[in-house]
């Protein structure tokens, strides 16, 4: 496999395809939050992991940078 061919890579870089096993409850769960806000389940997944990074590293959070 050539560098630039991992698997899960969209061409031009910038996103990544991952898979995750969630117990039957919490995957429910989003679902029901994905319907109520009339989005895919992918969406509340992404939405929660960039609000988790925001929070744990501030510094890299997308287009929240600052310089102290």
């Amino acid at each position: 496999m050539a560098v630039n061919e991992e698997v899960g890579v969209e061409p031009g870089g910038r996103s990544v395809r991952t898979s995750v096993t969630l117990p039957r409850e919490l995957y429910e769960t989003l679902g029901q939050i994905a319907k109520n806000g009339k989005v895919t389940v992918a969406w509340v997944i992404r939405d929660a992991a960039e609000n988790y990074v925001a929070e744990k590293w501030p510094l890299l959070a997308k287009g929240k940078a600052t310089r102290g």
